[in-house]
């Protein structure tokens, strides 16, 4: 616990420290609602999502490790573990770049419009729960969780020190480790800068992988992202994102043209026969769990997201086409033959679906869209 908690009395002396200096010095405006928000925006949730982030980690090192590297000498394995977590990292961050979903989370970082220490510390509730997947190679591995978070520290103490607004360039070091001169770059409020220079550490993971840029614009520009300035409240900075990543998504799905067009027979049949297997399940089960629980919510997972697929093919999309096939078969396969369900009932309705979703995954009624895309092709 030492190694987890005192590296955040010596940030926050560190981050405190530079603001005075800059302050003093009047190198740099220090705003401080804004160094306070960087502060605070994280903090709470991230160290509890960190401690999940630890437990996942020592689980699976714990009972699924193949214990490649756990025997080791522990030159090599310290070694090994030092580049192989900055390698995670370097693909953690240039996917949360990538993915919309992964940005909503990452943008919270990106929206500070001072380059700082406080800046390294500003972050969304959501970084260490986002962060697990990235990491469970090392767990895979074998790496122990205790060289695991001394690791993570040390690389976490350079990131810190990649946000400085005061170090100068260092030569040669500039050519081995990432520095606050590549790391600004990262930071401008184009997209064209900011999706560059990846690395947390080590800087010739960018060069490797062509992703290295050197050089800030040579026009004025400004650090952040462009559009609204976040909130200054961490619930609605951390959340907020993912509002609005939903957003568009609804709005992307209501603008996508259909792959298909449904006649109103194939949508209406599927839906009476969908409706009498909803009608027996409440026959059947009433409001009451039965003894056959594992039963009962089976039906009622293949029945609601049977429901799903079929408004998807009413809206003309192929996924929705699939999924119904895939559904109504496995609905009929599951009861037919391994629950031993024969009721006359059940036989006919659920066939009756399987035989129903195989003619719509062969275009009964389905009519496809030429876009005007493919007609330029």
């Amino acid at each position: 616990m030492i190694a987890i908690t005192f590296p955040i009395f010596l940030l926050i002396i560190l981050v405190l420290s530079e603001m005075i200096i800059l302050s003093k010095t009047g190198k740099e405006k220090v705003d401080w609602h804004d160094v306070v928000f960087n502060l605070n925006s994280g903090h709470l949730m991230l160290w509890l999502f960190r401690g999940l982030e630890l437990a996942c980690y020592g689980f699976i090192v714990a009972n699924f490790s193949l214990n490649i590297v756990s025997e080791w000498s522990p030159v090599w394995l310290w070694l090994f573990a030092i580049l192989m977590w900055d390698f995670c990292f370097y693909w953690l961050h240039r996917l949360h770049h990538k993915f919309a979903l992964l940005w909503a989370v990452h943008v919270v970082h990106h929206q500070g419009e001072h380059f700082n220490l406080s800046l390294a510390v500003r972050n969304s509730w959501y970084s260490s729960l986002a962060s697990i997947p990235f990491f469970i190679p090392m767990a895979l591995l074998g790496v122990p969780l205790s060289v695991f978070i001394t690791v993570s520290v040390l690389h976490y103490a350079i990131q810190l020190m990649n946000h400085s607004a005061l170090t100068p360039r260092l030569g040669f070091l500039e050519y081995i480790l990432v520095t606050p001169a590549h790391h600004r770059i990262h930071h401008v409020d184009d997209r064209a800068y900011s999706d560059s220079n990846y690395a947390g550490s080590f800087v010739f993971w960018d060069r490797l992988f062509d992703t290295y840029r050197p050089d800030l614009p040579e026009t004025d520009f400004a650090y952040g992202v462009k559009g609204n300035k976040s909130s200054q409240n961490p619930f609605v900075a951390s959340n907020e994102p993912f509002r609005q990543y939903l957003q568009a998504r609804r709005e992307k799905k209501q603008q996508k043209a259909p792959d298909f067009v449904s006649s109103g027979f194939i949508i209406l049949s599927g839906a009476v026969i969908l409706f009498a297997l909803v009608t027996g399940y409440i026959w059947l089960y009433g409001y009451q769990l039965s003894q056959s629980v594992t039963e009962q919510a089976l039906l009622f997972i293949f029945l609601a997201t049977g429901s799903i697929a079929l408004g998807g093919i009413s809206e003309g999309r192929q996924w929705a086409v699939l999924s119904w096939f895939a559904i109504t078969w496995l609905m009929l396969l599951s009861f037919a033959l391994y629950f031993q369900w024969h009721g006359l009932f059940w036989m006919i309705f659920m066939a009756a679906l399987a035989a129903h979703s195989t003619a719509v995954l062969f275009g009964w009624g389905r009519t496809t869209v030429i876009h005007s895309a493919d007609t330029l092709k």
